[in-house]
């Protein structure tokens, strides 16, 4: 376990703020059977700990004009501590970029990139990947179904 041996309520309160982070803390604490003081008292404790790390709202993109989800697999041409450094400074600047993952195997990076359409996907690439000096290789798929996205972590229940 990283910082902090989590416990039964511990567990509770995670799955509860998974589902639901704008629960006040009376709400929270009703949920998970304590009374508002000492649930506080752990969601800060858990907050402290990194296990928290923040309260976000998740927003539908489809709604939003945002309706290709793109994985982008990038070679780089040498994996130097310097040139991996650069790329992910690039890549944590671009909003388009939902995830980035160095990886093992055929390619160095994997991105998840969300766009409007395919002329938006046209412009990211020419626009931003293929003026990165270090890529030499860039394999996009596109999406078709989203058929599974989940945000919460399936938490490791405690015996």
């Amino acid at each position: 376990m990283p910082n902090k041996q989590l416990d039964q309520l511990d567990h509770k309160i995670l799955v509860a703020l998974q589902k639901n982070a704008r629960l006040t803390n009376v709400e929270l604490a009703d949920r998970v059977g304590l009374s508002p003081s000492p649930c506080l008292s752990r969601v800060k404790a858990l907050s402290k700990a990194g296990i928290i790390k923040r309260h976000v709202t998740l927003l539908d993109p489809e709604m939003l004009g945002l309706s290709l989800n793109v994985f982008i697999q990038i070679s780089l041409e040498q994996q130097s501590e310097v040139m991996l450094e650069k790329f992910e400074k690039r890549m944590t600047a671009l909003p388009e970029v939902m995830e980035c993952y160095l990886m093992t195997g055929d390619s160095d990076y994997l991105i998840r990139v969300t766009v409007a359409d395919v002329n938006a996907l046209r412009e990211f690439i020419l626009n931003h990947l293929s003026r990165i000096k270090s890529v030499s290789n860039i394999r996009s798929s596109l999406a078709l179904k989203q058929v599974k996205y989940e945000t919460a972590l399936p938490i490791p229940t405690t015996r």
